[in-house]
Formats: structure tokens, C-alpha cells, sequence
């Protein structure tokens, strides 16, 4: 059976140690908007936002129409975002988990970017004060909560599973 996990938050947050385990764990498919980005910009293209999730969206649907599980590992900054995966699990009509990572030790945040490394070629990190001049808008509806400040990739995952399992 497919179905859509969809990431959040900030960047430094702690997003993609928790996606890429819960993906390895799941056997999904693990898309990484950095990761399209990228690729986008190394083929000339500058200023890109819209097109790398625009690809995700196309790459999510075209997998959970062949029963795949797919975990979305974004920012996912604003309604806009959040109601087009919304749609894409819809039209999918496969269930949807959506997950928004934060940190609420600011010190601890601050520290994560501050000292993160890139993991993928030619990708130039946010600095702390991209990160926090960000607009990231608040969400309008339910989702799983995992502040990375209180809770270890490990227990992030396992309450993922859990909640997967209501589905």
C-alpha cells in the first residue's frame, strides 16, 4: 500500500536524519528537495524554489501510483507547499502523513548550522541568519510534531511508525 510522508521545518533542524532513516527503515522512496535543487542549479539554473518541488511532486505521484512509499524531505514553508502534497497524496489516494520537524533549543539550532557540513556536492548551506529570516509560515491543520531538541532520530522514527500505522 502507498503512502506520503511529508516532512517539514526549518533547515538545521533536523529533517533529513530523520527522513533518511525512516526511508531506509520503510523501503520508500526518499525524495530530497536539496538533492533535485541541486542537480537544477548544477544544469545553469540560479534561482530555483518552485521547479525543485514541482519535480518531487511529479516523482511522489508517479511512485505511489505504482504502490511505492514515499518520504518528502522539504522545508515545506507555507500553505502553498503543504496544500500541494495534500493534493498529490489525494490524487493518489494514498494516506498521508505529515511530519513537521523543529528544534526548540535555539542554541542547540543555531549550533546544527552552524557546524552542519554539506552533504551534497556544491550545495551552499543557509547561514543562521537565512535560516532564521526564513518565511516559514505556521501550519493550519494537524500533523505529527517531533522536536529534536527533546526527542533522538530513533524515537522521531518510532513515532512516524506509529502514527503510519493509523493509516
Amino acid at each position: 500500500m502507498s503512502v506520503l510522508v511529508v516532512f517539514g521545518g526549518l533547515p538545521g533542524v533536523g529533517k533529513t536524519t530523520i527522513a533518511t532513516q525512516l526511508a531506509r527503515e520503510m523501503g520508500a522512496v526518499w525524495l530530497r528537495i536539496d538533492t533535485i535543487e541541486q542537480a537544477i542549479q548544477a544544469e545553469g539554473r540560479l534561482d530555483v524554489w518552485g521547479e525543485g518541488y514541482a519535480v518531487a511532486y511529479a516523482l511522489a505521484a508517479s511512485n505511489l501510483a505504482i504502490g511505492r512509499l514515499v518520504v518528502a524531505d522539504c522545508v515545506n514553508p507555507e500553505p502553498l507547499t503543504r496544500e500541494a502534497w495534500r493534493a498529490v497524496a489525494a490524487e493518489a489516494g494514498a494516506p498521508l502523513v505529515e511530519v513537521e520537524v523543529v528544534c526548540s533549543d535555539l542554541a542547540e539550532h543555531r549550533r546544527r548550522v552552524e557546524t552542519r557540513e554539506a552533504d551534497i556536492p556544491g550545495h551552499v548551506l543557509p547561514t543562521w541568519d537565512e535560516v532564521v529570516g526564513r518565511d516559514y509560515r505556521p501550519w493550519d491543520r494537524d500533523r505529527l510534531v517531533i522536536d529534536t531538541a527533546a526527542a533522538s532520530a530513533d524515537e522521531a522514527v518510532v513515532r512516524i511508525w506509529s502514527a503510519l500505522r493509523g493509516h
